[in-house]
Parts: C-alpha cells; sequence; structure tokens
C-alpha cells in the first residue's frame, strides 16, 4: 500500500458471529487470511418454531476464536499483536437480546432471526394497523414478518417479566448481535483500557444491522419515531445508529488484543456485498444457513413491488453517501443440509450431500420445499411448511439429497426473478457478452454440483471468487478503511485478485422452464399448514 513499507507487519481482523459458528480471522495488508480459527456453539429449540441462542456462550465463543487465532499466527511466526491496526464485527442479523444495564446481564436468551413465535403479534398488528403487513414499508422498507427484530423485541416486552421490570426502570438495553458484541467488548458495566483506566461499553449498532429492525427510517438512517410510537417501543432501550467504516472503540481487558480499535460493523449480509466489491448494479447471493440475495442499487432507495426487502447495502464512513440494496432473504438453506445430517441421519457430514447427490442423474422427479418455519422473499407465508413431493419407489436418498440442494437454487431463481422485475435492465450491469453474471459466497459454495445446478436453473454464469468467506473480508474491508489501513480505491480495485471460478449454464430454455414450472406447483402445495394437527 501506497506509503507504508513492506517490511511492517500490519494486519486488520474480523469477528464473524453467524448463526451457528464464531470464527475470527486475520488479515495482512494485502487483505489475505493469514489465520483463522472457527467454533460451533448450542442452537436451543424450546418448541415448535422457536430459536434461541445464549447471549454469554456468544461472547465466550469470541474470546475463544480470538485466542485460538493469536496462537495458531504466532505458530507460524506472525506477530499479529504487534502489527494489528484494527477489528471489524459482521454478525447474524435481527437475532434480539435484551440485557441489563446495571449488572451486564442477558434477561433473555437471544430470539434468532429464524424464530417464528411472534407470528401472532404480526396478525394482531396487521388486523390493528391501517397500512396492515405493509404498513411500515415506506419508512423502513419491510414488511410487518416475525423475521425482524422489532416483533421479537415486542415479544419480550409482553412476555418476559424481567425484560417488563427492566424496561420500567429504565435499566434494559436493546441490541442485535452486533450491539451485544460491541457493549461486551468496549467494555461492559466494569471494563478498563490496558492502563487500568475504566471503560463504559458503547451501546451502538451500524446503519445494516440497524435498516433489519424495522424501526430505522431508510433515509434519515435514524430511528423513527412514528414506527415508535405506533408500536409503543421505548427509545431510550436502543442503541446510537452509526456507519459501517468508523472507529467505535477500543478492546478492553479480559479479552485477546485489548487496545485494539474496532473500525467497522456490518451485517452479514452487507459485509458480504462489501468483500463482494458489488457496486451499483451488482448483485451476490451469500449461501449459509439461509441464503441472502443482494442487488447494489446506488443512492437511492428502490421498493420492491415483487416481494422485496429495500435495505441498507452499506455506508462507508459517516460523512460519505449511503448505498442502498433490493434485498431478498430466505430463511433455509444450508439449514436443510444439517437437518439432513442432524434429524434423519442420511449425511454423517456437510460436505458428503454432493456424492450422495451426484449418485443420481436428477431428483427423479422430487421437490422439496424447506419452509420449516414458513417461506420468506418473494412469498412471505409463514403459513407454509415444509413438504416433499413426488415421491414413488423410485425415490432413494440420493434423489432427496439432491432435491435438497436444487431446493436452495430454486428459491434463488424466486429472489433473482423479482429483482430482474423491480431493478428492470437499467438497474443491472451486464459483463461484456451482455450476460447477469451472480456472485457467490458461504461455506456451501464449495459444494462444485450446487454452484453447477444453480447456473443451469438460473440460465446465467455464477462467479465463486477464490475466497469464500467474503463476510468476514468485507468487515475486514471497512475496519482497515476506518483505520487508514486501505483506501476506498484501492479496496473497490480489487487487493488480491485471484481466480474465480465461472459456472456456465448447460440446460435448455425449455428444460429449465419446465422445472420452474414444477418448483411453483410444489410451493403452492406448501401454503397453509402451520395449523396442521399434531
Amino acid at each position: 500500500m501506497a506509503g507504508k513499507e513492506e517490511a511492517e507487519e500490519v494486519y486488520v481482523a474480523s469477528i464473524d458471529q453467524g448463526t451457528t459458528s464464531t470464527r475470527f480471522i486475520v488479515y495482512d495488508r494485502h487483505a489475505r487470511p493469514v489465520a483463522s480459527h472457527q467454533l460451533e456453539f448450542k442452537q436451543h429449540y424450546p418448541e415448535a418454531g422457536w430459536v434461541e441462542h445464549d447471549p454469554m456462550e456468544i461472547i465466550d465463543s469470541v474470546k475463544t476464536c480470538m485466542a485460538a487465532t493469536l496462537d495458531k499466527a504466532a505458530a507460524n511466526g506472525l506477530n499479529v499483536d504487534a502489527g494489528l491496526k484494527a477489528i471489524g464485527i459482521t454478525n447474524q442479523r435481527e437475532t434480539t437480546v435484551m440485557w441489563s444495564k446495571s449488572t451486564g446481564l442477558p434477561l433473555y436468551n437471544a430470539i434468532v432471526w429464524m424464530d417464528v413465535r411472534t407470528s401472532s403479534i404480526c396478525r394482531r398488528l396487521e388486523s390493528e394497523l391501517s397500512g396492515g403487513r405493509t404498513h411500515f414499508v415506506e419508512t423502513c422498507g419491510l414488511p410487518i414478518s416475525t423475521y425482524f427484530s422489532a416483533l421479537k423485541l415486542l415479544w419480550l416486552m409482553e412476555n418476559v417479566d424481567a425484560v417488563k421490570d427492566a424496561v420500567q426502570a429504565g435499566d434494559a438495553l436493546f441490541g442485535t448481535i452486533d450491539t451485544w458484541l460491541i457493549w461486551n467488548l468496549t467494555g461492559g458495566i466494569r471494563g478498563k483500557d490496558t492502563d487500568g483506566k475504566e471503560l463504559l461499553g458503547q451501546h451502538v449498532t451500524d446503519c445494516s444491522n440497524a435498516s433489519r429492525t424495522m424501526l430505522m427510517n431508510l433515509k434519515t438512517l435514524d430511528w423513527d419515531k412514528p414506527t415508535l410510537e405506533a408500536l409503543g417501543i421505548p427509545a431510550g432501550i436502543l442503541p446510537k445508529i452509526i456507519s459501517n467504516s468508523e472507529k467505535i472503540g477500543v478492546v478492553a481487558s479480559g479479552f485477546p488484543l485489548a487496545g485494539v480499535s474496532i473500525s467497522g460493523c456490518l451485517g452479514d449480509q452487507h459485509a458480504a456485498m462489501l468483500g463482494q466489491l458489488c457496486q451499483k448494479g451488482e448483485a451476490k447471493s451469500t449461501y449459509g444457513t439461509g441464503a441472502f440475495i443482494l442487488l447494489n442499487t446506488g443512492e437511492e432507495v428502490t421498493q420492491s413491488s415483487h416481494g422485496l426487502l429495500s435495505t441498507i447495502a452499506y455506508k462507508l464512513g459517516p460523512d460519505v453517501p449511503t448505498n442502498y440494496a433490493l434485498e431478498g432473504s430466505i430463511a433455509i438453506a444450508g439449514a436443510a443440509v444439517q437437518w439432513l445430517r442432524d434429524s434423519l441421519g442420511i449425511i454423517s457430514s456437510a460436505a458428503e450431500i454432493e456424492g450422495l447427490a451426484e449418485s443420481v442423474q436428477d431428483s427423479g422427479g422430487i421437490y422439496f420445499v424447506p419452509a420449516f418455519n414458513g417461506l420468506f422473499a418473494p412469498w412471505w407465508r409463514d403459513d407454509a411448511r415444509g413438504i416433499c413431493i413426488g415421491i414413488t419407489r423410485f425415490t432413494n436418498k440420493g434423489h432427496i439429497a439432491r432435491a435438497v440442494l436444487e431446493s436452495m437454487c430454486f428459491q434463488v431463481n424466486d429472489v433473482l426473478s423479482s429483482m430482474h422485475k423491480d431493478a428492470g435492465e437499467a438497474g443491472e450491469v451486464k459483463s461484456a457478452e451482455g450476460e447477469f453474471l451472480l456472485r457467490v459466497d458461504g461455506g456451501a459454495t464449495v459444494n462444485n454440483l450446487l454452484m453447477q445446478i444453480q447456473a443451469d436453473l438460473l440460465g446465467s454464469p455464477v462467479v465463486r471468487p477464490a475466497d469464500i468467506e467474503t463476510t468476514a473480508l468485507g468487515a475486514a474491508y471497512a475496519a482497515g478503511l476506518a483505520a487508514g489501513v486501505w483506501t476506498k480505491e484501492e479496496i473497490f480495485a480489487g487487493l488480491h485478485k485471484e481466480n474465480t471460478t465461472v459456472f456456465r449454464p448447460k440446460l435448455d430454455d425449455a428444460h429449465r422452464k419446465k422445472r420452474g414450472d414444477s418448483w411453483y406447483k410444489a410451493v403452492s402445495r406448501s401454503f397453509d399448514l402451520a395449523d396442521l394437527s399434531l
């Protein structure tokens, strides 16, 4: 980088706190990963459709990953402690935590983004508010749905005595996972810096995470007062909203890397968009527990009329323009593979699904709709439930495995079809050959069969980068930018351009359309199944 001596060790790190695991990754001055550690943590399912995490276990997992990564780096002769300039944070979005300002302890488990316990609150609000399900779309870009943090917060305020009491006493703090991590990392209730001076935890959230609460005005990037009043949510429990790239605070004593600046924060899908260097008109799809497709729409909010969400792409500094995006969120993608492994025992590891699915030529007429907790974009049906149809005596586990992979790709297609309609030809950047390119990332993209199926069903090329963990990379970019390690121009020029893998469609148009029509028939069969008797 300009003005820096190559001999100086310069590093930037990311905390990547996901739905099923936490990881810590250290990057060098060229944004290449040099050390990392990942740790899975426990999922809690207290009732059907409910999903919770222990917030304290999440904090412990971050500490463990930081320490283990430093040990690995040191074993390889890298002095990360001396050369680390900044830490970025990226996180599972919408997952909601309430904790005590005075004790620093959670008042309840974190309610995870895919949890559907708030469906009755959603129905109530839809009937009470004049705009129904889309009452807040104009300000926040989001429909009323179990997905978003505001509904989870309302459930906690209405159903958990400890939360009710803390709110009334002025002792409650609300946050998504980024806020919970930052508050603890920067001191919590009794933090100290490396000199022993007192540090108080910073109660902040970044604009991308705030945009997923249903409470932030997309244009002002502040909490929307009419929305708070309509829902009865006190502003005093909410964190301050900041940009994605600015100095937030320093890591307090008690954590590894105490004294290092936390200088970037983005929700996971926004971080992946930055990691993929998506600018206006460019789209990416991340395949993780769920799948999330975002199209950068530039500096203007684009409202969807086809079931998508208007959201933040990223804001790379307090005084720079905001980039917005259209998003399609899919609740169950890689989680369906985990279900095959953990609940059905069809595979013993996630990696096995590729070989099993390749053992058959096609899915044998099987269509699997993974509506375990309803369907998100573009359907927004929380009454949907998972189905597997087309089963005959010919069906074997290979067909089911392939149908599970295909379900991810069909769902991504549904979202991209809506994006094409909302954005139009002018809203999408195409290659020199006139093709729409889908950039992909996330753990599931190591599966070559999955990527080829995606290209076949989409009818467009799928581009996979050499480093598929673009979520952590995006958080590192944001932190490094704020710390002066890189410039915006260096980042978007591609700090380390490496070979990409391109998957091109092999399926003919007629077969592609027939498969799509069959998928839509299967999706329609999944509706109105939530009240099936046990």
